[in-house]
């Protein structure tokens, strides 16, 4: 089956083999065939196909890559958000709350509820998702969220390393070992990557790399978090490592910011956090100025960031992390893959897999331009 998406007034392509940064085309057709990207060029050249889609001169954008959600928990935490929208500040210790109720739920419920948070990711244009565990924080649980994760994406996360459960809270080290050790042997055949929470209150930065590392040895990639809550070494450990990504960045010394810009590790900016936590929000600017590549991402999760819109976090980037609207869509796709090691989604070019997404509006400055309001008309991927 092939379809051609014609008729298109602006393709953001991503293509570095068109240009820099979003690389446009303007008055584009895409033909997609057998779920690849089959021909880019104009629409006055479009090849025939099974299907016909006018884009009527809207936008086609690649589909969004949310390298950062926490999909695998149970239970509601509304509370704990309007707690703290009353003045109390938020801190870490509300993860085990939504240990308790994740290891509490069925099978069923778990993936219930993935499936649904995924399905609202796509309506909104998401069509790659990274999923992590770190909410079962024991070896049958972390392996039990993993499994479930793996049926739903190939990008799963093992964050045993989350924080410390409640039952080692005297015996930090003991955990780690157990993270290392043979929580990681049950996990690991069921993810692509490591994470570590390098941050006060969680895991320090020998802690991370002795878990990071064990992880590395098992075959899985590497990921951090780190610059959350506080600057810590998190950051420099991650470029250090060669880690795919180092998520949050939100406090970040000036030697953390010469490492992500003289680095290869993606600096994931998760916007959604500062909005529902109230914390500063990171610095963008600052980042691009130093030549860090950064990506964008929900960090959907019941605690911190319980949104699924990439659309929504593109709005506050421009509005509040210094980021201009095309800077923006492209650390929403192409940051996103680059902070996954994907070279195959969040670009638009012969080859690539197919997901794009036609918006209901002539151009990607109208995700800041009218925030909140549904723009995706149509979602394209296997």
């Amino acid at each position: 089956m092939s379809t051609v998406i014609d008729r298109i007034g602006l393709l953001v392509t991503n293509d570095p083999a068109i240009g820099p940064g979003t690389a446009e085309l303007r008055n584009a057709a895409v033909l997609i065939d057998d779920g690849v990207i089959a021909w880019v060029g104009e629409a006055d050249r479009a090849p025939a196909a099974d299907e016909r889609v006018d884009a009527r001169g809207r936008c086609v954008i690649p589909g969004f890559v949310d390298s950062h959600s926490h999909l695998m928990f149970a239970g509601d935490r509304a509370d704990e958000f309007e707690y703290r929208m009353a003045g109390r500040p938020y801190s870490a210790g509300g993860i085990r709350r939504t240990v308790g109720l994740t290891r509490a739920a069925s099978d069923e419920g778990l993936r219930g509820n993935a499936v649904a948070l995924l399905a609202e990711m796509r309506r909104q244009g998401t069509t790659t998702v990274e999923i992590k565990s770190g909410y079962g924080l024991t070896v049958d649980d972390e392996a039990r969220a993993l499994r479930i994760a793996s049926e739903l994406t190939s990008e799963t996360t093992y964050l045993g390393a989350h924080v410390v459960p409640t039952e080692f809270a005297d015996d930090v080290g003991g955990y780690v070992d157990l993270v290392t050790g043979a929580m990681l042997e049950a996990a690991a055949p069921h993810a692509r990557w490591i994470d570590v929470f390098c941050e006060t209150g969680a895991f320090d930065v020998d802690q991370a790399r002795a878990i990071l590392l064990a992880g590395e040895a098992a075959g899985l990639g590497a990921r951090m978090h780190a610059g959350q809550l506080g600057e810590s070494g998190g950051v420099q450990l991650a470029v250090e490592l060669g880690a795919a990504a180092v998520d949050h960045c939100t406090f970040l010394s000036d030697a953390d910011v010469d490492a992500l810009g003289a680095g290869t590790t993606v600096a994931t900016l998760l916007p959604g956090v500062e909005f529902s936590t109230r914390q500063p929000y990171p610095d963008a600017r600052r980042l691009l100025s130093a030549g860090a590549t950064v990506a964008l991402a929900t960090d959907c999760n019941p605690g911190s960031s319980f949104t699924s819109s990439m659309a929504f976090c593109i709005a506050v980037a421009v509005r509040d992390l210094g980021m201009t609207p095309a800077e923006a869509v492209w650390a929403a796709t192409a940051g996103g893959a680059a902070a996954l090691r994907r070279d195959d989604v969040g670009v638009v070019r012969v080859g690539a897999t197919a997901q794009l997404v036609l918006l209901e509006a002539p151009s990607y400055v109208h995700f800041a331009y009218r925030p909140g309001v549904p723009l995706v008309s149509r979602v394209f991927a296997s």
